[in-house]
C-alpha cells in the first residue's frame, strides 16, 4: 500500500510544490519556520525576499525590485496564522544605481543596501500620525539635515544646523554636503528611518529611508506611493520590532 501511495503522489509533487509557492508568495498561509521564530528571531521568506527577524518582529515591509528601479514593496503582519500581506503597493522605487550588498555601499552611488534592516523612527513634513508617539516621530522644520558630512561626529544623523558639528554650508556638488530635508516636500511629506549604518561607517553612506515616491528612481531610499506610506506609518509599531528586508 505505500508503494502504491508513493507512485500515485510523485507525479503530484512538482505541482503543489508550484500550488504552494503561489499561496505563500499571496499571503494567504504561513510562510515556512515563521510561526516557529517571529518571537525569536530567525528568517523568513516573504514575497521571495529573506528577511531576518529581530527578536519580537511581529511587522516587515519587503522591498522586491521587479525591473530597473521599480519595486513591489509590501507590508507585512504576523497574527495567530502566520504572516500575512496586510497591503502591497506596485509601483515602488529603489536607487538610480540599483542594488548593492549593504556593506559594499559607497555614498554617492545611488545604490539601494540589500539585507534587513530596523525601522525604528519616523520624520515629515506634516504633524505625527496618530500611531507615533513624541519620542517616536520628528516633525520637519527649518534648518534640519541629515548630515552625511564625513568629518562629523553626527555622520547619518538628523540634526539641525542651529546645533553646530557639521558643515552644513557645503553645496550639495560637494561630497561631504549634508541634506536638507525642507528641499523634499513631497518626499519626506511621511518618511521612515532605516536602521542602515547605523554604526556611521564612514563614506558608506546614509540618509536611506523609506519615503513617499518622486518622480523617478531614488538616491538610495526606497520609495513607495503616499498612501502606502499614510497607511504604513499608521500601522507601524515600534512594540511589534518592525523591519524593513530590501531583495532582487
Amino acid at each position: 500500500m505505500r508503494r502504491l501511495l508513493l507512485l500515485l503522489t510523485a507525479p503530484l509533487a512538482p505541482v503543489l510544490t508550484v500550488v504552494l509557492a503561489l499561496v505563500l508568495a499571496l499571503g494567504l498561509v504561513p510562510a515556512g519556520p515563521a510561526a516557529a521564530t517571529a518571537t525569536s528571531g530567525g528568517t523568513v521568506t516573504l514575497d521571495g525576499v529573506t528577511v531576518r527577524l529581530r527578536s519580537g518582529t511581529r511587522q516587515v515591509v519587503t522591498v522586491n525590485r521587479t525591473t530597473g528601479y521599480h519595486a513591489r514593496v509590501t507590508f507585512w503582519t504576523f497574527g495567530d496564522a502566520g504572516w500575512h500581506a496586510a497591503f502591497r503597493a506596485t509601483d515602488g522605487r529603489v536607487g538610480y544605481g540599483g542594488l548593492v550588498v549593504a556593506g559594499d555601499r559607497v555614498q554617492g552611488s545611488g545604490t539601494t543596501p540589500l539585507g534587513t534592516f530596523s525601522l525604528p523612527w519616523a520624520f515629515g513634513t506634516r504633524a505625527p500620525r496618530a500611531a507615533w508617539t513624541d519620542a517616536g516621530y520628528r516633525r520637519v522644520r527649518a534648518g534640519d539635515y541629515w548630515v552625511l558630512d564625513n568629518r562629523s561626529r553626527f555622520y547619518n544623523r538628523y540634526r539641525n544646523k542651529s546645533d553646530g558639528g557639521f558643515r552644513w554650508r557645503l553645496p550639495a556638488s560637494d561630497p561631504n554636503s549634508s541634506e536638507r530635508l525642507a528641499d523634499y516636500p513631497q518626499q519626506y511629506e511621511y518618511a521612515v528611518v532605516t536602521g542602515f549604518n547605523a554604526v556611521q561607517v564612514r563614506h558608506r553612506g546614509g540618509a536611506i529611508f523609506l519615503h513617499v515616491n518622486g518622480r523617478g528612481a531614488t538616491a538610495g531610499c526606497v520609495s513607495a506611493p503616499r498612501w502606502f506610506l499614510r497607511r504604513a506609518t499608521d500601522a507601524l509599531d515600534e512594540g511589534r520590532v518592525p523591519v524593513i528586508a530590501i531583495g532582487r
